[in-house]
Parts: structure tokens; sequence; C-alpha cells
């Protein structure tokens, strides 16, 4: 099959998949837009909002519909790194043997990602970069494709441990999650407190996904659309003289360099879910807000005038 013809067949399955997904989640078409390419990119999200907005059904309806595995761990403070990558024990015959741990499947819903200590959220750093890891001085590979997606209560932080930058960056997407509008909770009323049940059928599979990757790296993209992504990453450095007042003003920390590369490889994803055999500058601006807004750090002046993250990356597109 020719890459044209490949793109072609992605946006029939992209609208399919969408449609399937649209079965049990009402609304959120941002958010499962973006979780989608993540997915297409070989990236993870991190899925932020209030309880009740279905993001844990949003994991496992996609995860249906792409025919994945999936398993979701729900984080608590007293979670050991062993409870998430699996641990070694003695077998009858006094030898040790390997128990896999749950982070051994292909969508990995990281529940409330925020509420276990740094331990045993740095279990899942070597996971997420490397798709591998080492237990006990062995090293064990993941299943292809692997994806993390984790859900964070922003609401909620007494007695929370919120990530580390470093872990952060290592999400390509930060997806909010919005309130449903009036009609669309009409709808999700109406749908969960029947008897209906609907079912996701599975459109996908694991090696279509892991070609769907390859695919999206091969798409060519002009070297201004890389200059423009490249361009907004820096305008996000507070000390760097391509910075606004705004970024100067209200920012302590800019992106790193992953995020012009995630901003690049989500832009390919996005012009190929719409038809397009090449991104241009608006598909970068498409995906800049998820893809940066966990990237750069507001300082107290901007937290005191009421100034989002939101309104600085609107600024600079």
């Amino acid at each position: 099959m020719s890459d044209v013809k490949a793109v072609k067949d992605l946006v029939q399955k992209y609208n399919a998949l969408k449609e399937e997904i649209g079965k049990v989640i009402i609304g959120q078409n941002e958010a499962v837009s973006f979780t989608l390419l993540s997915i297409l990119c070989g990236g993870h999200s991190l899925l932020v909002g209030v309880p009740g907005l279905a993001k844990t059904l949003l994991v496992n309806t996609i995860s249906d519909a792409l025919g994945l595995n999936f398993k979701r761990i729900q984080f608590t403070p007293d979670l050991m790194p062993s409870d998430i990558l699996g641990s070694e024990i003695l077998d009858e015959n006094r030898h040790f043997k390997f128990i896999k741990g749950p982070i051994f499947s292909n969508i990995i819903l990281a529940d409330e990602i925020n509420r276990t200590p740094p331990k045993t959220q740095a279990a899942l750093l070597e996971a997420m970069q490397e798709r591998s890891v080492t237990v006990s001085g062995n090293h064990y590979k993941l299943d292809l494709p692997f994806f993390v997606l984790a859900t964070q209560n922003p609401i909620e932080q007494e007695g929370t441990y919120p990530l580390p930058e470093a872990q952060l960056d290592r999400f390509m997407f930060s997806i909010y999650l919005e309130y449903p509008s009036f009609r669309e909770e009409v709808e999700v009323v109406k749908s969960t407190t029947s008897n209906n049940t609907k079912t996701v059928n599975s459109l996908f599979s694991a090696d279509q996904i892991i070609e769907i990757q390859k695919l999206i790296r091969k798409i060519p993209v002009a070297d201004n659309v890389i200059e423009y992504a490249v361009g907004l990453v820096g305008k996000t450095r507070p000390k760097s003289n391509e910075a606004t007042e705004l970024v100067k003003s209200y920012l302590d920390w800019g992106a790193g360099p992953r995020a012009s590369q995630n901003l690049i490889l989500a832009a390919k994803a996005h012009a190929a879910v719409n038809g397009k055999f090449s991104p241009d500058i608006e598909d970068v601006k498409a995906v800049a807000i998820p893809i940066l807004s966990h990237r750069i750090v507001k300082n107290y002046k901007a937290e005191a005038e009421g100034i989002t993250i939101k309104d600085i990356i609107n600024s600079l597109l």
C-alpha cells in the first residue's frame, strides 16, 4: 500500500473510531481527539479534570475501540513500585520466578497519579521512556504499542504529590476535560440511568497501530513549519531574546526541546487524520496548548493576577 493511500485509509478509520467512541462518550470531543492523536504518535497523555467527567471511562472506551489490552492502576499513598512493575517470588522448586505487574499491558490507566509518592511515580518513568522495566537487575521489554494515560484531579491537592517537571515532560499531551454543556449533560444522564448498554466494536489491532505510528513519522514537514514550532517553544523561555513581555512577566520556566519534537509529531498526526499529506503552521497551532501547557511554569505574579497558561500560549500563537 502506498503512503498516500494509507493516509486516506487512516482518515476513514479515524472517523469511524471517533463514531465508535461517541457511542459511550458524550461530548469531550477535544479530549477524545487529543488522546487519539497521542496514541497515533506513540506518546503518553495526562488527563486533568474534576471527578465525574468520564476520564476513566474515556480511556476504557478508547482501549476497547482500539482492540488493545488495558489495565487500570488506582494510585494510592501506600502503593509500592513492585505493585506496578511486578516482583520475584520463590516457586515450589525454590527458584525465583518473576510475576508480571499490571504495567505489562498496551494501555495503562494511571488513575490519580498524583496520589502516590515520588518513588512509585518514578517506577513509571523507565516504562514511559524506554518501553521496558528493570526488576532485581533483570531487564524486561514491554509489549508494543504501550501508552500511559494518567488522570489527575486538579482540586483535591491536600495530601497529594505533584508530578515533578521531569516526569510531566514525558507526557506528550496534558488534556483538560471541561464540564459538559447543558445538552450534553442531559444526554449523559439519559444514557447512564437507563437499561441500554452500548457495545464498542474493536476497529484496530496492535500491529495496525504500530504501522500507523510508522506512517506518521514518515510524513514530510516543510522547514518553515519546523522553524515556526521551534520559534514558538523558544518564545516560552523568559530569558530568551524572543520572549514577549507577557512571558518575561509571568513565567518562571519555559518549555524544553521535547516540546518542539512533540509539536511537530502531533502536527503530523493532526494533518494525517484530516487528510493532509504534510502539516502546516495551522496544524502546529491546533496542538500547541495541550503540548505546551504542562511544560511551562507560571510565577506568583501570574497566579495573583489570574493569568492562565492558556492565555499566555494563545498570546504567542
